[in-house]
């Protein structure tokens, strides 16, 4: 697991500074604090920070091929390495090392850009081919690995953070509005966007390639046809899922450097456990955290997971200091992100990392075997379809309004008289439920945004892709495409790669979540049994049944206690300060309305309260700290080496 950076000039004639490529660096040190490899020749610079997981003796990077002709950075895992290095090497390729980073150089020699569609892991990557002067980066088909660019001045720079652009570039700093009022919709910044206008993320499933000062961005992956395959039975359909995911975890058991699991003591990441400890001849290393507050404690439930497949099992019950965690997160977040769970998933981090530098996670079984609540609510709320389009459409604008703010289910009532696919974006929105009784958002900002496009219309595209056709798979597709990159995945590289463990979630196997998506979604949601197939699998490979019978948590902390004790005089010193008022996102009173509603508990507007809190939190934490000055235009003598030889 590494960091990448680089610059690519268009005109061959102008040097990269290695000293530029280094800053870039030591931006993303925490993502690999073993080592720091760079390569500078004429007008392109790579760069990477490593944290040795496979051939930790020889996998030093830039890697090359036989003539040297190109190099590659890379950061990930390529699960299925060994198998694609016995073909490259009866093609008559010479490998210098044993990691799965100088697979990738031979298989472009052989394909090409296709060769990413042979890959299965999780990875961000550039080359750069030396003979076709071009630049070839690459992100992993579901986005567990960040990538980001920024096309300016006739040159291209790219890095797994946003902060290693900022620290050669900061003129790029121009803040993005729109996206900031995705932020506030949404809890993040949807790709291809990013805090910043001329920086954007490289969306999952796609490569860029870039030569004569031209960016070419393809799409080579997308989640297949939903609803195509119908096993004859139960039984074939929970054999199948159980060798996938098996196979899936094995892949992931491949280490030269101690390996863990996260287990929450929910369903995904036991039965990623239990798969484990059958995959493996020694303990498998598990943690969990917990908190005092009891509705928020999961650690007895990971307990007896851990009893139950005999594992060492590490535990740690938090009394965190939740203004200083705070405090320090928003100081390295490089955009706004709105996720509370970004704080357990954090601490959890922190204690695995003592004791391992791998830990495999259950993340993705929600969004692929449809477990949240809000698909089965959206279920039970398709009764209102039966009242016609027009007799909701004239109760919003005629009754709605005359409704009393405050009165309960207010805004219940308007969510269900809008069309199924409005009244699911509605739900999943911070913003627009708020905004119907106490409008929050500034004339000023309002005016900023105006005529950019609604933050939703990117929800709607998705949920009108063919590839889907009943409402669960539309709703699975959306979620796939944006909440899931956007939020989970981008929450668990942060907060990983910030006390540099890397963490693999197996349920996310490419081959394995085209099978699931190509399930009927009875196979998913029956009835009001969510992740009906995978509960079936969790049963039948021993988690323990007082797991499966639990309500849904999630990886969830108390924050409306803390929000009202901890984290209480932080939040009205910042959020009502004149300094945050006069950023002109928000009205005073309407934040002031917001406060006082939760702190007499009137309402819980706790997330909204984090969302507002984030948000000017890293403005100062980040955003003013960012230096002044910097140049990535300092010349140096070309072709000079940093960690390596060219």
């Amino acid at each position: 697991m590494c960091g990448i950076a680089g610059i690519v000039n268009s005109d061959r004639s102008e040097p990269v500074d290695s000293a530029a490529i280094h800053r870039m660096c030591q931006a993303i040190v925490h993502r690999g604090p073993d080592d720091e490899g760079i390569l500078v020749k004429q007008n392109t610079g790579l760069g990477m920070r490593r944290l040795s997981i496979i051939d930790v003796a020889g996998g030093h990077q830039p890697v090359f091929n036989e003539d040297r002709s190109i190099w590659i950075v890379f950061n990930g895992e390529i699960y299925n390495f060994p198998a694609l290095r016995p073909g490259l090497e009866a093609a008559g390729h010479r490998f210098s090392t044993r990691s799965d980073t100088e697979v990738i150089v031979h298989l472009y020699e052989e394909m090409g850009a296709a060769c990413v569609e042979k890959l299965r892991g999780m990875f961000a990557f550039a080359l750069y081919d030396e003979r076709q002067r071009k630049l070839l980066i690459a992100r992993d088909r579901l986005g567990k690995k960040p990538l980001h660019y920024a096309h300016a001045g006739g040159r291209l720079l790219f890095a797994s953070e946003i902060k290693s652009i900022l620290a050669v570039a900061p003129g790029l700093a121009e803040l993005n509005r729109d996206a900031l009022l995705e932020y506030l919709y949404f809890g993040y910044i949807l790709e291809p966007h990013t805090a910043f206008k001329a920086i954007q993320k490289l969306p999952a499933g796609h490569l860029l390639e870039f030569s004569d000062d031209e960016v070419r961005i393809r799409q080579y992956w997308d989640l297949p046809e939903y609803s195509t395959h119908k096993p004859a039975s139960e039984e074939e359909c929970l054999e199948q899922l159980e060798a996938r995911l098996a196979e899936a975890v094995k892949l992931r058991l491949i280490s030269d450097v101690p390996l863990g699991a996260l287990l929450s003591g929910g369903t995904d990441s036991s039965t990623v456990v239990a798969l484990m400890a059958r995959a493996t001849a020694r303990p498998v290393k598990t943690f969990s955290i917990g908190f005092r507050v009891a509705d928020f404690n999961e650690a007895d439930y990971a307990r007896l997971v851990a009893r139950r497949f005999g594992t060492e099992h590490h535990e740690l019950i938090l009394e965190p200091d939740v203004v200083g965690t705070v405090e320090k997160l928003t100081s390295s977040l490089e955009e706004p992100f709105g996720d509370s769970s970004m704080l357990p998933t954090y601490y959890i981090s922190c204690l695995a990392r003592q004791h391992v530098t791998v830990a495999l996670s259950g993340d993705g079984g929600d969004e692929i075997f449809a477990g949240y609540d809000r698909y089965a609510v959206q279920s039970r709320r398709q009764i209102f379809q039966r009242v016609p389009g027009w007799a909701w459409k004239w109760y919003r604008e005629h009754v709605f309004p005359r409704i009393p703010h405050g009165v309960y289910g207010r805004n219940l009532s308007y969510n269900v008289s809008l069309p199924w696919q409005e009244r699911y974006v509605d739900e999943i929105g911070f913003l627009p439920a708020f905004e119907r009784s106490t409008p929050l958002l500034s004339n000023e900002f309002r005016a900023s945004v105006a005529g950019n496009g609604d933050p939703r219309n990117l929800m709607f595209y998705y949920l009108q892709n063919p590839r889907a056709s009943d409402p669960l798979s539309k709703l699975l597709y959306l979620d796939t495409k944006t909440y899931l990159i956007g939020d989970i995945l981008t929450k668990v590289d942060r907060m990983s790669m910030a006390t540099s463990l890397e963490v693999r979630v197996p349920l996310l196997d490419h081959e394995l979540v085209e099978w699931v998506t190509a399930l009927e979604p009875e196979w998913k949601m029956r009835g009001r049994r969510q992740k009906y197939i995978l509960r079936k699998l969790a049963e039948r490979v021993g988690v323990p049944r007082e797991v499966l019978d639990r309500p849904k948590q999630g990886f969830a902390l108390p924050l409306v206690h803390w929000m009202r004790h901890e984290l209480k005089d932080l939040i009205q010193s910042v959020l009502l300060d004149p300094k945050t008022i006069e950023r002109g996102y928000f009205r005073r009173a309407a934040v002031a309305q917001l406060l006082d509603e939760h702190f007499r508990e009137r309402r819980n507007h706790a997330g909204r309260i984090w969302r507002l809190l984030i948000l000017e939190l890293w403005h100062r934490n980040f955003l003013e700290r960012l230096p002044a000055q910097a140049s990535a235009r300092e010349c140096q003598p070309a072709n000079s080496v940093r960690g390596g030889t060219a």
